[in-house]
């Protein structure tokens, strides 16, 4: 007899239990129109077991502007929006992971897909303009930075092997900024000084070589000679087997 009611109250509670695996997706009308619910939500739920009603007013969770960004539609970046829950938290993490962005972009209903998995932001990079004096940046570049770094072929057997070139070091996607404040990094402080702009050697640090003085418009010049050589040829990357 007891296993019997066992039996019965499993079968009402399971129900009820399944029932309550569910949240509401607030959605706009414009994603809706385009049908990609009806193809999204159901292999959610298939994987999950989680049932989404979708809903115009507030509810779980909201697709929009705010929030984590999950796919694009053309210029349009959709995020989610989401309370703390663990049903929709498996969306949010469901809709980032591989089996997600495939089932985004596997809807073409005729037969181009309208949405991308692809939520990188493209960001539009404005180079600084370079208005030194490219002539008199090679001057100072030979005569102060040439006992170290190689510049051109000019100086090329008086240089230290072990120091970087210009041509090399024109291939680090932050060169520019690299020569503007080359003051600062090491080890060039030991030995540099810039017309208004560092304090002089302490008295107990004297400069261990003699130092390199240069003046704000000499390091734009030098900037503008880097500028216009061609970065060096590294060759082709290290193939691994």
């Amino acid at each position: 007899m007891f296993k019997y009611l066992a039996l019965v109250a499993a079968l009402i509670v399971t129900p009820a239990l399944s029932q309550d695996k569910a949240f509401t997706l607030q959605t706009p009308d414009a994603l809706v129109e385009t049908g990609f619910m009806k193809h999204l939500l159901p292999r959610f739920s298939l994987k999950t077991g989680i049932r989404i009603t979708t809903s115009t007013e507030v509810g779980d969770a909201a697709f929009g502007a705010g929030g984590t960004a999950v796919f694009r539609q053309g210029d349009t970046l959709w995020h989610l929006d989401k309370t703390a829950g663990p049903y929709t938290d498996a969306f949010h993490d469901w809709l980032l992971s591989d089996v997600g962005k495939r089932t985004i972009e596997a809807f073409a209903p005729d037969g181009d897909a309208l949405f991308s998995a692809d939520i990188g932001v493209a960001v539009e990079v404005q180079a600084v303009a370079v208005t030194g004096d490219a002539a008199l940046g090679e001057r100072v570049s030979l005569t102060r930075c040439g006992r170290c770094h190689v510049v051109n072929e000019t100086n090329r057997m008086n240089a230290i092997g072990s120091t970087p070139s210009f041509g090399l070091m024109r291939n680090f996607p932050d060169w520019q900024e690299r020569f503007e404040t080359f003051f600062l990094l090491k080890p060039h402080p030991a030995f540099t000084q810039v017309a208004d702009v560092t304090e002089p050697f302490a008295a107990h640090l004297p400069s261990p070589i003699a130092p390199i003085e240069v003046t704000l418009q000499e390091i734009e010049a030098i900037t503008a000679y880097v500028a216009s050589i061609a970065p060096a040829d590294l060759g082709a990357p290290i193939q691994s087997q």
